[in-house]
Formats: C-alpha cells, sequence, structure tokens
C-alpha cells in the first residue's frame, strides 16, 4: 500500500507482538561494527571476458581520453604523472592515458583500510572481505504515510541520522541522507556534518558540493577526533561522482584532491545511465565505468600516494520507451557483478549497487527492485554499499518506511553473509539421538542451547497464523514500518559527546555561517 490512514491495531495480543519484536534479541549475535562475509562472492565472467572488458577501458583512457575542466593543478598532477594532454579550450585539457598507467598509478592504494568513528566500537574496515552498510544519498524528497512527499528539511535529516543509529543492521552514518531544503545551499554542509557528529557515534561522509565545502568537513573533524588523530587516519569520506561520459569537472577534483591530501577517503562514482551517458549494452558501460572510476581514483594517489580510495559504479538502464531511468533491473545488477570481479583484480575497494527502487511508496515493487540491485551487490563482493537504507522514487526521494523496511532486509543479510558453520555440534547428531526416532526435538539439549541463534529474527515481519493477524488489524508491511520508525525516535537518545568539544563545532559553524551572505542555488 502506498500513503493511507492507519487500520487502528485492535488487542492485547497485538501489543505482546510489538513488544516482542520491536528488539529482535535472538539477534544479538550478529550485531557487528561491520560484516566480515564468509560466503564466497560470484565470478560471473571468464577471464578472457575480464581482459575483454580491461582492454576496452584502456582503450578509452587511451584513444578518447578524459576531459579535465576549470581545474589546472588536476591537469598538472596528471601531465607529471605522464599523461598526454591537449588543450581542449581555456581551461579544458582531454588527457589520455597509455595503456596499463592508471593501474600503475593507482598500486598505492590500499586494499583495506580502516575508517574511524568516534566510538571507536563503530570504526569500519573497508575492503577485502569486508562489507559496510550505509543509508541512501542525496535525495531532495522525503516521504512518509502521514505527511505524503515534500521537500526535506534539516528535521528530516536529523531523524534519518537518528533512525540509522538506531539501527543494528547499518554500520555507518552516510552523508546527504536528504537535502536539508529549509538551509541555505552554501551552509546547509555545516548543519548535515554536525547531525552526523552529533547524533550519530558512526563513521561518515562529508560535503564534497565545493573545495571549500569539503575543507570545512575536514576542519569539522579536526575539532572532533583532533587534529594529530586525523592527520595519520582515515575519520571522514566523500562522494565524487564523474560528469559522464568521461568529464571530472574542477568542483569534483578540486574536492578529490583536498580529501587526498588531508589523507581522508574518497569515493570514485560514475553515475551511468545507459543509451544517455553510457552504451546500453552492459558490457560497455562497464568498460566505461572501469575506466571513469579508475582515472577519478588515481588523482588521490597522485596527490597522497596511500590515501584511501574507493572505485565505484553506479549502473543504470532507462526504459526506451520515456527515456526514465529504471532501478533494480536484471542488467545492471549483472554490471554489478563484473564490477566486483574487476575491482579485485585491482585489489581495491569496490562500492555499488544498494536497495534501488523507482517505486513512489513502500511496496512490493519497492522491495522487488531493492532485493534484486542489493543481492548483486552482495554477491559481487562489494565492500561500501551506500543507499542501503530509504531509496524510493529513483533517488528523488528518502521513504522513512522502506528504511526500515530496508534496514530489516540488511539483518537478514547478516545472517546470509555469516554462512553456514559446520561443525560437530552444529551437524546436530545428538539432537537426533538424545530422543531417537519418531520423538520431538523441542527439550532437547541441542535445541535449547541454539534455539536464541540459530535463526534470523526479523524485527518487521509478521509470521504468524492469518486468522490471528486478521484479528489484530491485518496490518500490512509499510504499516509495521511507519509505526517502527515512529517508535524508534521517540526512544532514540544521542550517543555523548564532549561538551567542550561540542561547543567548539557549533562555534567554527556559527563563525562560518557569519562569515558568508544566504545563498539558495
Amino acid at each position: 500500500m502506498c500513503a493511507e490512514t492507519l487500520t487502528k491495531p485492535r488487542g492485547r495480543r497485538r501489543n505482546a507482538k510489538t513488544a516482542r519484536s520491536a528488539q529482535p534479541g535472538a539477534n544479538v549475535h550478529l550485531r557487528v561494527p561491520f560484516i566480515s562475509r564468509n560466503v564466497p562472492t560470484y565470478d560471473l565472467l571468464s577471464e578472457d571476458s575480464l581482459v575483454k572488458i580491461e582492454a576496452t577501458a584502456d582503450r578509452i583512457l587511451a584513444e578518447i581520453g578524459i576531459e579535465v575542466r576549470e581545474d589546472p593543478e588536476a591537469m598538472r598532477l596528471y601531465r607529471e604523472a605522464g599523461a598526454k594532454v591537449t588543450s581542449v579550450s581555456q581551461d579544458v585539457w582531454n588527457v589520455r592515458f597509455e595503456p596499463g598507467m592508471v593501474r600503475d598509478i593507482l598500486k598505492t592504494a590500499p586494499a583495506r583500510f580502516t575508517q574511524h568513528a568516534r566510538n571507536q566500537k563503530n570504526s569500519v574496515e573497508i575492503g577485502g572481505d569486508a562489507m559496510v552498510f550505509a543509508p541512501s544519498y542525496g535525495s531532495p524528497f522525503v516521504m512518509d504515510m502521514d505527511k505524503g512527499r515534500r521537500y526535506g528539511t534539516l528535521e528530516d535529516f536529523e531523524n534519518l541520522v537518528k533512525l540509522a543509529q538506531s539501527s543494528p543492521w547499518l554500520h555507518h552514518s552516510g552523508g546527504t541522507i536528504c537535502e536539508p531544503t529549509d538551509i541555505a545551499v552554501n551552509k546547509r554542509h555545516l548543519d548535515m556534518v554536525y547531525a552526523h557528529m552529533r547524533y550519530s557515534d558512526r563513521a561518515f561522509l562529508g560535503s564534497i558540493t565545493a573545495p571549500e565545502r569539503a575543507l570545512d568537513s575536514i576542519e569539522m573533524c579536526r575539532i572532533l577526533f583532533g587534529t594529530d588523530f586525523v592527520d595519520q587516519n582515515c575519520v571522514i569520506m566523500g562522494n565524487f561522482n564523474t560528469t559522464s561520459p568521461l568529464v571530472l569537472d574542477g568542483v569534483t577534483t578540486a574536492g578529490i584532491r583536498a580529501y587526498a591530501e588531508a589523507g581522508q577517503g574518497s569515493i570514485h562514482l560514475p553515475f551511468l545511465l545507459g543509451g544517455a551517458v553510457s552504451p546500453l549494452t552492459m558490457a560497455g558501460a562497464v568498460a566505461q565505468c572501469l575506466a571513469e572510476t579508475m582515472a577519478s581514483a588515481a588523482l588521490t594517489q597522485l596527490v597522497r600516494p596511500g590515501a584511501p580510495a574507493i572505485i565505484a559504479g553506479f549502473l543504470s538502464s532507462m526504459s526506451l520507451r520515456s527515456g526514465s531511468p529504471t532501478f533494480g533491473t536484471p542488467e545492471p545488477a549483472l554490471g554489478s557483478l563484473v564490477m566486483g570481479q574487476l575491482a579485485r583484480r585491482l585489489d581495491l575497494p569496490l562500492r555499488c549497487a544498494g536497495n534501488f527502487s523507482t517505486s513512489k511508496c513502500p511496496d512490493g515493487q519497492a522491495m522487488q527492485q531493492a532485493m534484486m540491485s542489493m543481492m548483486s551487490a552482495v554477491q559481487g563482493g562489494a565492500n561500501y554499499i551506500l543507499h542501503s537504507a530509504g531509496f524510493v522514487d529513483g533517488l528523488l526521494s528518502m521513504s522513512y518506511e522502506k528504511f526500515v523496511m530496508d534496514t530489516d532486509l540488511c539483518g537478514a543479510l547478516h545472517a546470509y553473509l555469516n554462512g553456514i558453520e559446520v561443525t560437530d555440534d552444529a551437524l546436530g547428531f545428538e539432537a537426533l539421538a538424545q530422543n531417537g526416532p519418531g520423538e520431538h526435538l523441542f527439550g532437547t539439549d541441542h535445541t535449547l542451547r541454539h534455539y536464541e541463534t540459530a535463526y534470523w529474527d526479523s524485527g518487521l515481519n509478521d509470521d504468524q497464523p492469518f486468522e490471528t493477524w486478521e484479528e489484530q488489524g491485518s496490518i500490512d508491511s509499510a504499516q509495521r514500518a511507519n509505526q517502527r520508525w515512529k517508535e524508534t525516535l521517540n526512544s532514540y537518545e544521542a550517543p555523548a559527546l564532549d561538551e567542550a568539544t561540542d561547543e567548539a563545532l557549533k562555534e567554527f559553524i556559527a563563525r562560518k555561517k557569519a562569515s558568508m551572505p544566504d545563498a539558495w542555488y
């Protein structure tokens, strides 16, 4: 169902169910600061096919090149590294790389790194067998079943940070969970970064919309963590999009350089829409994606060898009848599997896919498309999965209800990625032997040892008989999610933050805001 009036549940039995499921205690054994996968990745393509894709990416970089705009410093770094640079027009250069050159530059980037959180117990590992789930990112609108679709505000932003912090199934606070459109464009980054710092004690992303905003984000981290700690450790990352096809604009490259100079992490994401800014065929889109993300990530190593960098792919199909983007479709999911193979060959961390959907509400379409996309990231070996919660409306909206539904799915994926343990105890011979043939196993020693941890227990699903569900009000999953996010916000408590540090952050924000007039575009 979409937005509609909630049906009030009836009876004490439903209240008991709510109390039981509000905190699924049976899942305590799965709560971890990040996932260490115990299931293998899926290798879709053969060696010959991967070599062809890599050769095409090299050919793109060597014969067509990347256009660098309005950043002479980035152009200089590429040229001094050996790239062929030609002037296209004033402040626009075509940069071409000999085959293998970009891969050589990327060899200094770490295969795995730690992004520290202010609560060190929540620091995350990114790369290798580590997997990190983060909320969705970048939507101008928010929606819920009570108020419908509307422009996001700072209150919405803070609410979504609180929901993320409250979920044991997310590991990262994310970045621009929604755009707080009630704050001036040139100042809202300060409020967003502060919200992550104040209402979460997990790792987070900083601003990337202008070089000075990137620098503000890093400076706020120096206040929060201490200058010396920031100089030696990754505490913040920026999520940078190439301008496809094959363009790196000056705002993007200046922001990349700012994060790299400070030794902080960066994500390098081509947003490829098949038929519009990339080939319709998935092999061609993946080759272009590889070329763009490698060229972007290489800039970090030219600025500061060893700076953390994550290659990425946002592969999207398109409805050729309407020209509309489509998300959660099978072809991009296959592309994400291939990006996982290519990332492992480069020995670099990968960001791709997420709980994508073009549905306009938290319905069956939303979760069908989300599962198709999310499983490609999980099976493909992605290390950092942005858009793990809340994505609807083709990324134009963040849904409170889908946020809760997605985090529940993330909980199931924790159990899935934990794999199957095969030990003498897990084989359960004694469970069958204790009472023998024809007897139930409910009271056996083996069952009593394992009943709280053997299976993942959803905090949102209704698995009762139909008659019980009907008696309790016939409440569907979207309605349960609506109740859940409200309960979560009502019980939320902010993690402690040193008072002096909090005051220093507020003073920095006030000073920066006072230094410039509001700008709304």
